[in-house]
């Protein structure tokens, strides 16, 4: 019995590198404790972004709740300086969406986003949270109106409230952007740029163009930017 046991343990990774691995896995972070050192925090978007209701098995997922503690300890943390926000997701649930941009948004600490793949639906709020964002040339981000799924009560009160999570959103995004508002909703309300659907897909270039993102850039320009803003809040600090 005593062998079986020690053989269960070589097989058995050892606790740190258990907790990189989960954590890479689960958030796709690094560890605090791994050998890779720095004093920025890395967080990454992908897929779905989760939020009340549990999604199928055959989606790749962000769960809202997973990012929170995450995103309260950058601020919290005094051994992080700042924060680099990745992106690759489809959109999700508004406002769990929602809730993830306010508290970026809501971070004292310097703040950089970059969107590569896609940055769509409420992927858009999180690009701009940030203080600074990026997208990649090839990355395309999505406007469009607010939709819904399951059972719709179709009321006048139904309506109204969806026009208000949808004002919610452009209000997010033009307090944020240099994106006017007249411009988020034409581009949202477009019938002639995707087929089957409305609204409007913009490549990294064009979303700059209409002042949704600061720049097209890449990772090392987003992980400059960062920097940047750091050396600037430091110097601030100390005068």
């Amino acid at each position: 019995m005593s062998d079986e046991k020690e053989k269960d343990k070589e097989k058995q990774p050892d606790g740190e590198n258990s907790g990189t691995a989960d954590l890479i896995k689960e958030l796709g972070m690094l560890a605090s404790g791994s050998n890779f050192k720095s004093p920025f925090q890395y967080l990454s978007i992908i897929g779905c972004v989760e939020g009340h209701t549990v999604l199928t098995q055959e989606n790749k997922t962000t769960k809202y709740e997973h990012l929170i503690p995450e995103l309260i300890a950058v601020e919290e943390n005094p051994e992080i300086q700042g924060l680099l926000l990745i992106l690759n997701t489809v959109g999700g649930d508004v406002e769990a969406g929602l809730a993830l941009a306010e508290l970026v948004a809501g971070i004292s600490k310097p703040t950089v986003s970059l969107v590569i793949g896609g940055g769509h639906s409420i992927g858009i709020p999180l690009a701009v949270s940030a203080d600074y964002s990026f997208v990649a040339k090839s990355a395309t981000m999505t406007l469009h109106p607010i939709r819904t799924s399951g059972t719709l009560i179709t009321a006048e009160p139904t309506f109204a409230y969806m026009k208000k999570t949808q004002e919610r959103v452009v209000d997010f995004i033009v307090e944020h952007s240099k994106a006017s508002r007249q411009v988020i909703e034409e581009k949202m309300n477009c019938t002639s740029n995707m087929a089957n659907d409305v609204g409007t897909l913009l490549f990294g270039p064009e979303a700059v163009e209409i002042g949704l993102v600061d720049q097209v850039g890449t990772l090392q320009q987003a992980l400059s930017k960062l920097r940047e803003l750091q050396e600037q809040q430091n110097r601030c600090g100390k005068e």
